[in-house]
C-alpha cells in the first residue's frame, strides 16, 4: 500500500507537478466559493446586517476580543517550541512572540502564509544570527504543531458529533466517523513513532529532529488551546437561536478554516464565510452574516493593523537608534567566517 502511495506520487510530481495540482485544487475551492456566496446572499438585506451588527451585546464583543487575543497568545508558543525544537534556546521568548504575532497576522490576510510568513519571520530571526535554514526548519515546525492540532480537534470533533462534518462535506455521518477514526489512528502511530527513539527527517543540510513523544504531545495540545480559543470568539459571536453545540461548532469553524487555507485566498475570504454558510444554514442569514464579519474585523483586520504598526515601529526605531551599525546576524556571519580563514590558515601544510 505505501509502495503504490509513493508510486502516485512520484508519478504526480514527475508527468503533473505539484504546483499545477495545487492550483488547480486552490482554483476550485475558490470558483466553488464564489458559485455559493452568489446563490446564498441573493435578497441579503444589508439594512438588516448593519442592523444586526449594531444590536450585538457589548458583553460579547469583549468576550470575543479576549477570545481572539488568547488564541494568537497561544500562536506565539508556536514559534517558542520551533525555536527550542532546532536548538536556538538563546533567542527568547518575546522575540518568538514578536515574529510569532506578526508572522501570522501578515500571512493570515495576504495570504500563501509560507512566504509572507516566512518572511516576516526572517526579517526578526536573522537579527539574532539565524539563518534562512533554521527559519525555515521553524516554519515546518510550528506548521507541524498547525496541523497537529487540526487533526486532533478534528478527529475527536467528528468521532462525537460526524453530523457535523456532514454539513460541510455532504459525507454520510458513518463515513465521517470512519475518517475521524482513520486520523486518531494516524495520529496515534505518529506520536508512537517518535516516542519510540529520535526521529530525523529531511536531507543534507536540511535536517529537522522532530520532538519526541512528550513533546508532541504539548505540541498537540498547543494546537488545542489556540483552536480551541478561536472556536470560542467565533461561538460567542453566532445568533443566539438556535442554539448550537460547541463542539459541532468548532468542527465546522476548524473544516471551514482548512478549506479556506487550502484556497490560498487572503485570509481565506469567500472560501471560509461559505462554508460556514452552507453549514449553518438554520441560522438567519443576515445576524450569521453579522457574525463572520465582527470575527474577521477581530480576527483578520485588528491584528493585521496592529502587525504593520510593530513591524513599521520596529524599522524606524532601528534605523533610529542605529543607522550605520550592522545587525547582529551580519555579525554572526563575519565572525563565522573569520573563524573559518582561521581554522582554513591553521590547517593549510606549511611550505618545506
Amino acid at each position: 500500500m505505501l509502495q503504490m502511495v509513493r508510486s502516485a506520487a512520484r508519478f504526480v510530481d514527475e508527468k503533473i507537478g505539484w504546483n499545477r495540482v495545487g492550483f488547480v485544487v486552490s482554483a476550485t475551492i475558490i470558483g466553488v466559493a464564489i458559485s455559493v456566496l452568489y446563490h446564498m446572499l441573493r435578497g441579503i438585506d444589508t439594512d438588516e446586517v448593519v442592523s444586526a451588527i449594531k444590536d450585538t451585546s457589548p458583553r460579547h464583543l469583549v468576550f470575543a476580543g479576549l477570545f481572539v487575543a488568547a488564541g494568537y497568545f497561544t500562536l506565539t508558543f508556536y514559534d517558542l517550541f520551533a525555536l527550542r525544537t532546532i536548538g536556538r534556546t538563546e533567542v527568547p521568548y518575546w522575540t518568538a512572540a514578536l515574529a510569532g504575532f506578526t508572522s501570522y497576522s501578515v500571512g493570515h490576510n495576504v495570504g500563501a502564509s509560507v512566504f509572507t510568513g516566512g518572511a516576516v519571520r526572517y526579517r526578526i530571526y536573522s537579527s539574532w544570527g539565524l539563518s534562512a535554514v533554521e527559519v525555515a526548519k521553524i516554519c515546518f515546525v510550528a506548521g507541524l504543531t498547525f496541523w497537529l492540532g487540526n487533526a486532533t480537534v478534528l478527529g475527536l470533533g467528528i468521532l462525537f458529533d460526524p453530523g457535523a462534518a456532514t454539513s460541510i462535506d455532504q459525507l454520510p455521518a458513518w463515513f465521517n466517523r470512519v475518517i475521524a477514526v482513520a486520523a486518531l489512528g494516524v495520529l496515534t502511530s505518529y506520536v508512537v513513532w517518535v516516542w519510540t527513539k529520535p526521529r530525523t527527517i529531511g536531507h543534507a543540510n536540511w535536517k529537522v529532529t522532530l520532538p519526541g513523544g512528550p513533546l508532541t504531545l504539548l505540541q498537540i495540545a498547543i494546537g488545542i488551546v489556540d483552536l480551541g480559543f478561536c472556536a470560542l470568539a467565533m461561538y460567542i459571536l453566532l445568533p443566539t437561536d438556535p442554539h448550537i453545540g460547541f463542539i459541532t461548532l468548532a468542527v465546522i469553524f476548524v473544516s471551514a478554516t482548512l478549506l479556506g487555507f487550502a484556497s490560498h485566498s487572503p485570509g481565506g475570504i469567500g472560501v471560509f464565510d461559505a462554508a460556514m454558510l452552507v453549514a449553518l444554514w438554520e441560522f438567519d442569514r443576515e445576524e450569521l452574516i453579522a457574525g463572520l464579519l465582527l470575527f474577521r474585523l477581530f480576527y483578520y483586520i485588528v491584528p493585521f493593523v496592529l502587525a504593520l504598526v510593530i513591524l513599521g515601529g520596529r524599522e524606524i526605531l532601528a534605523s533610529v537608534m542605529a543607522p550605520d551599525v550592522p545587525h547582529v546576524g551580519e555579525i554572526a556571519h563575519d565572525v563565522i567566517s573569520e573563524d573559518e580563514k582561521k581554522a582554513s590558515k591553521a590547517h593549510r601544510p606549511r611550505k618545506p
